[in-house]
């Protein structure tokens, strides 16, 4: 039961919405019966029609729908494995062998709606509610750059005591909040749709990448979860909310969909749908693609009876379909999945994760407490720790990163996607990565791990001189400056 103040910021939204959605000129780009047309017309597709999709897909130009519906009836196991193969080649290519990392940060898990599948639907008395206050976040804020987090995603309820005004307040005071060289340099959300107005406030107030997710791009699936007298329940405000977003000049925004409301195959469509009306529309296509899955959460029976959870088989096929589809997007996999299943996923091309993750409101002061259901949003398969996370990574040669230097060197929205799309970003990505992750290695990490990673750092540095000397130079330059105690170097 919402209050009084609840009820009533609500009615203003939904107000606010419905004028929006009478006077919105943009058509719906999704067309339920094009999907399914696409879909069911290459059920069967022949081998070497596959080969020749993955083939084009090496190029690095992307993928049509028509050719995405082939790879999603991709059934035949080796024809599965050149696909990952693939995949796996394409991040390669464009990003090297740096991983992105950073730490969800849940501000608020208080929400107006009634999403039937989230643990923050509004009529579930399991969770408890809150909204942390600026001394509470800064010291979340702290325990997190303790160990050595330097990028943040933060997440906010929708609900009038996390409004745009609150969130542009929370970022300032993640921005602010530094001790010695722990800091964080970049904050990422993920925040319930805004006006253009909205945007605009966050905007200045140094926000790094906006995220909103779809959930499902079908229509009737979406209408069934999202109750009518709910915010949530208008499929255009939504649809349009990077769009909004962009015109606002936040030029780095990302999709995402909740695997498992409903036939991932369509899902996946609606993905690429979505990311080519935006590069109709403004030049650039998201900068970030997320591809959770539904998983448990406390007193909600919906996200385990979902007729369309989605097999870890197929999960894989999702990330490197994907990865051939938008090649030039980052990929991040979440703290949902369990380790061992990350390990192999990371491999199929995914750029960006999570790592040290709590996702309970106020979780990193506790970090000792694996969940706290009550206050979860859902619960998570992998709690390995930031230092063990970081030690896995390095056993399979890749390389961590902390960068933001494309961020705070204005490198985004089109003057970043030209780099990618032309196949040079890692020349920035990798070396960004070497020395953020020297950061690491130099103020955080554990024994075993700067050891590990010193070698792995060498073995890079003596590639790079084989290939890019003058860059290798500069790069070993800033290591040893970083080696006397100076910080935050980045090309």
């Amino acid at each position: 039961m919402l209050t009084a103040i609840e009820k009533k910021w609500k009615d203003n939204r939904f107000e606010l919405i419905k004028k929006y959605e009478k006077l919105e000129k943009r058509k719906d780009f999704i067309d339920d019966n094009l999907i399914w047309d696409l879909i069911k017309k290459n059920e069967n597709p022949e081998p070497k029609r596959i080969r020749e999709i993955l083939s084009k897909a090496r190029e690095l130009k992307g993928l049509t729908p028509e050719e995405v519906a082939v790879l999603v009836n991709c059934k035949e196991p080796e024809l599965v494995n050149e696909l990952c193969e693939t995949a796996s080649y394409i991040k390669q290519e464009i990003y090297g062998k740096r991983i992105v990392l950073f730490a969800p940060l849940y501000v608020s898990n208080t929400c107006v709606n009634n999403c039937i599948y989230c643990g923050y639907r509004r009529s579930n008395p399991a969770i408890k509610r809150h909204t942390l206050t600026m001394d509470e976040l800064r010291d979340e804020v702290k325990a997190l750059t303790s160990v050595g987090h330097k990028r943040v995603l933060a997440v906010f309820g929708e609900h009038p005591n996390s409004d745009a005004f609150y969130i542009a307040q929370a970022i300032e005071t993640i921005y602010e909040t530094k001790e010695g060289r722990n800091e964080i340099r970049r904050v990422n959300i993920n925040a319930a749709p805004m006006t253009v107005e909205e945007y605009r406030l966050i905007r200045e107030v140094g926000i790094g990448t906006y995220q909103v997710f779809q959930e499902t791009y079908h229509h009737e699936t979406y209408k069934k979860l999202h109750p009518k007298d709910t915010l949530k329940s208008s499929f255009l405000w939504r649809l349009f909310a990077l769009h909004r977003a962009q015109e606002a000049g936040i030029d780095d925004v990302a999709l995402g969909v909740l695997f498992g409301l409903y036939d991932w195959r369509f899902e996946v469509l609606g993905l690429l749908f979505h990311s080519l009306d935006m590069e109709r529309e403004f030049g650039v296509g998201p900068h970030t693609i997320s591809f959770p899955r539904l998983k448990p959460a406390v007193n909600t029976p919906f996200s385990t009876s979902s007729p369309y959870l989605v097999s870890d088989e197929d999960f894989k096929k999702i990330i490197a379909i994907l990865r051939c589809a938008v090649p030039y997007t980052g990929l991040i996999l979440t703290a949902r999945e369990a380790p061992e299943l990350r390990k192999e996923l990371i491999k199929v091309g995914v750029s960006q994760t999570d790592a040290g993750t709590r996702i309970a409101v106020g979780g990193y002061r506790q970090m000792q407490k694996e969940h706290i259901p009550e206050k979860q949003q859902f619960l998570i398969d992998d709690t390995r720790t930031l230092d063990e996370f970081i030690y896995e990574l390095l056993k399979d040669s890749l390389i961590p990163s902390f960068c933001t230097a494309c961020y705070r060197c204005g490198r985004t929205g089109e003057h970043f996607m030209g780099l990618p799309k032309s196949a040079v970003i890692k020349f920035f990505c990798t070396p960004n990565a070497v020395l953020t992750f020297k950061e690491y290695l130099l103020d955080y990490a554990s024994k075993r791990t700067k050891e590990l990673g010193e070698k792995i750092i060498t073995q890079y540095i003596n590639d790079l001189f084989q290939i890019r000397p003058a860059l290798a130079m500069r790069v070993e330059e800033y290591l040893e400056k970083m080696e006397d105690g100076e910080r935050d170097f980045y090309i």
